[in-house]
């Protein structure tokens, strides 16, 4: 059994890695804190999804902190954890189940996976363990494979102004029968470097002028007519 879980992490260590140059970074200690937030430069965009049901929608939220399932469909719509386990499925009359033997379950519950959090007892060999945890349809679940895995900078980001591609991520789903996948890439968003807002003051100014001239226009014209006024 230690030997089995040795493997189970080791090779959810690995699945979990970035692809390419980026996955050296995972090479570091991971962070001992949670981060505060996301951080905004990152963005995981949803490119596809195979196959498409009516009924079944997609979306990363957080930019890429989560993934929005809902299952309005007749059919199962099951989603595959790390070691292609089944982790997440929500059943046609709207029943969410979680898998409690699957490495994902609890991988999932912090940004950056901790290994440590999974049991001894946590095998993939073993029938999965459907826990129902709603019957909304839908669920939103944190996906370690759509986000950067390192608080580190990525090393294909070169120059933190430029927009960069830092990996391309798939997640394993299935429909009723039909296995598929999510399709996605993971962008770094440059910096913006700041830029004197001169349009907006030179806006600004021509519409203090223009309030000015309308306001000596008027005392002019009140001016006039009390003249007027005061010769009759």
């Amino acid at each position: 059994m230690p030997r089995c879980r040795l493997l189970v992490l080791a090779t959810c260590a690995v699945l979990l890695a970035p692809s390419g140059a980026a996955g050296a970074q995972l090479s570091q200690s991971l962070p001992q804190t949670e981060p505060a937030a996301t951080n905004v430069h990152y963005r995981s965009t949803l490119l596809r999804v195979s196959p498409v049901v009516r009924g079944v929608s997609w979306k990363v939220l957080d930019y890429n902190d989560e993934i929005d399932l809902v299952n309005a469909s007749r059919q199962t719509v099951t989603v595959f954890g790390y070691l292609d386990e089944p982790y997440l499925r929500i059943l046609p009359d709207g029943s969410v189940q979680l898998n409690e033997s699957s490495p994902a379950y609890y991988l999932n519950q912090s940004f950056y996976a901790n290994p440590a959090a999974v049991p001894a007892s946590v095998t993939t060999g073993y029938p999965p363990d459907w826990v129902t945890v709603a019957k909304t349809g839908s669920f939103v679940w944190h996906d370690h494979r759509i986000h950067y895995y390192s608080s580190a900078l990525p090393a294909d980001v070169h120059n933190v102004r430029r927009t960069t591609l830092v990996e391309r991520w798939t997640v394993p789903i299935e429909v009723g029968s039909v296995k598929g996948k999510l399709y996605g890439k993971l962008v770094w968003i440059g910096e913006q470097p700041f830029a004197f807002p001169l349009a907006a003051i030179i806006a600004f100014i021509v519409i203090v002028l223009a309030g000015a001239a309308f306001v000596i226009v008027v005392r002019r014209r009140r001016a006039r007519g009390q003249s007027t006024a005061e010769a009759w």
